[in-house]
């Protein structure tokens, strides 16, 4: 299947897409056919915390019918914060959405947990991962939502990341972890392998990564096995 990708949200979670996306194919001795969209983060941004869902569902359907026209079968986000707007999405969109809500929901049922953190967007830790139901999402409190949402953002925009974004991701997960009771910390921002990738054992706690998570849905419809 033609897959479309709506990246530029950030470029660099874009890449790590296109990065698994092609390993899975390769490793699965099959040809990956997908077309990449590159949408304006700033713009995502602006909506994101403006809280306009229907702004940016309608700049996304613009996107998809710009991927449609280009042969595409199906599309998906390459951002976890971009998924703010994803039911209206799906309610405009001229493709199929692949969101990565329903691969994170099999993948913690398929690990047995029941309390899972999360870093991301605001929209991320206040929606609880997008109301997912079968675990019990604990976020960091009220008052360091907005600066782990500003370090997210800065990260994500400059696709790279400092060492005190990485101190500080890495030091908000162990807090989830150790003093709120997270059994894994689920990076909920495409991003945020920036911060984490190579060093995962480095931080004392199990992590899993909703961009490696949704990329594999994706490529199991690419390759027509689900």
């Amino acid at each position: 299947m033609h897959i479309g990708l709506i990246g530029g949200i950030g470029p660099a979670s874009t890449e790590y897409y296109y990065r698994a996306l092609t390993k899975r194919h390769a490793a699965a001795g099959q040809r990956l056919s997908l077309t990449i969209a590159n949408a304006h983060a700033p713009e995502l941004v602006a909506n994101m915390e403006a809280a306009n869902v229907s702004g940016q569902a309608e700049c996304f359907a613009g996107y998809v019918n710009q991927l449609r026209a280009g042969g595409c079968e199906a599309v998906a986000l390459s951002s976890m914060g971009a998924h703010f707007c994803i039911k209206e999405l799906e309610a405009v969109s001229s493709l199929p959405v692949i969101s990565a809500i329903p691969s994170l929901e099999s993948h913690f049922l398929t690990m047995g947990v029941t309390r899972v953190g999360v870093l991301g967007t605001t929209s991320v830790m206040q929606s609880k991962l997008y109301g997912i139901g079968s675990v019990e999402v604990i976020v960091p409190p009220a008052e360091e939502l907005g600066k782990v949402h500003s370090n997210y953002i800065a990260m994500a925009l400059s696709g790279a990341a400092t060492d005190d974004q990485r101190r500080f991701f890495g030091s908000a997960g162990l807090n989830l972890y150790r003093d709120r009771g997270a059994e894994v910390i689920v990076l909920g921002g495409t991003d945020l392998f920036l911060a984490f990738k190579g060093r995962e054992g480095d931080y004392g706690y199990p992590i899993v990564d909703s961009a490696l998570i949704h990329a594999e849905a994706i490529a199991r419809v690419a390759m027509g096995t689900i």
